[in-house]
């Protein structure tokens, strides 16, 4: 039986990636810091599911709390190390950069540190749509130039991937990076844009919307996102013995077990269609404030998904009006409005 660590297992992703494993027969052992970021109360809970599996621990640590982290890494011994905690949310990068390179920069190193240590089999790493940075060629493939982030939490993720890729070369430590497209779903966290706009139109109050609704994203629903990160756990890269043994659609670097991956629907989806299909579900119209586009925010971002597919013959595919259908209900149950 295979024993997987989780960091930010009490985290939106984190908790259903952990559940999906321990569905899947893994062992689970879940790390998270639980910071007030947002409601605790739900990290709570997500970890309080969790712990039903006899198969499931939960520790609460900081990422960058080396001493701690690495005790239980190396008590637990895991053969996988699948790394999710960061400081998350765009737009807090702008009020807060500190807390980004403490728990996205150090804590990285120091899952890194203990990735090399174990030498474990695979280490998996969380990095991000946002590292395309203003790139505009879309779809977005990972074998693109990402050199123009446009917020410290882009550029703290692209740092994690030169990071993870120096690692893998130096210590010969398989490594995969996956970038995130706009994941939502039940459980969301209260600062992402599903969850403030079916907040705002059950409680009757306006809904921001930035650059006058024209905006685009590939919204990736996060029960797709977790299959697909459990799919690559077995598709370990391996160093190429040349660069013509690399294909085409791959992003295995040509000097490291390493490579980068879209995680992502494959398809981009205008905003204000996206409020649409949340009015048709709570059976409401929103209260529509338009804004200008906000610092740091880009256009429209849209997934190549053709390497997951390569790798482990899956692309995610749950439309919106279903993902959203999922979403309302899980948020009137348990907000119970």
């Amino acid at each position: 039986m295979r024993k997987v660590f989780i960091t930010g297992t009490a985290g939106f992703i984190g908790f259903h990636l952990a559940q999906l494993l321990l569905d899947e027969g893994f062992t689970v052992v879940g790390y998270d810091g639980m910071t007030d970021y947002y409601d605790v109360r739900i990290k709570e809970r997500r970890h309080q599911m969790l712990l039903q599996s006899e198969r499931f621990s939960a520790h609460v640590g900081m990422l960058e709390d080396f001493d701690r982290l690495h005790s239980l890494m190396l008590a637990e011994q895991p053969d996988i190390i699948v790394h999710l905690a960061a400081q998350a949310g765009v737009r807090y990068s702008l009020e807060n950069p500190r807390a980004y390179i403490e728990a996205n920069i150090i804590g990285t190193f120091n899952v890194m540190e203990c990735a090399r240590e174990l030498a474990v089999d695979h280490l998996l790493m969380a990095s991000t749509s946002s590292a395309y940075g203003a790139n505009t060629l879309m779809p977005f493939h990972e074998r693109e130039k990402c050199d123009t982030q446009l917020t410290l939490y882009a550029a703290t993720k692209k740092a994690n991937e030169s990071m993870g890729h120096s690692y893998a070369h130096l210590w010969n430590l398989p490594t995969t990076m996956f970038r995130f497209f706009t994941v939502y779903g039940p459980w969301g966290r209260p600062d992402m844009a599903l969850f403030k706009f079916t907040k705002g139109i059950l409680d009757g109050t306006p809904i921001d919307i930035y650059n006058h609704g024209e905006m685009y994203r590939d919204f990736t629903y996060v029960k797709d996102l977790v299959r697909g990160i459990s799919l690559l756990i077995d598709a370990v890269p391996v160093r190429p013995e040349s660069p013509e043994d690399i294909p085409g659609y791959d992003s295995l670097s040509p000097a490291a077990p390493f490579r980068v991956v879209n995680i992502g629907n494959s398809d981009k989806v205008k905003l204000t269609d996206f409020i649409d299909a949340i009015e048709a579900e709570c059976g409401r119209e929103a209260v529509r404030n338009y804004m200008e586009m906000q610092k740091g925010d880009v256009p429209a971002t849209w997934a190549d998904a053709t390497l997951l597919k390569e790798l482990t013959g899956y692309v995610p595919q749950t439309g919106v009006e279903e993902g959203i259908r999922h979403f309302v209900a899980w948020y009137r149950d348990y907000y119970q409005v």
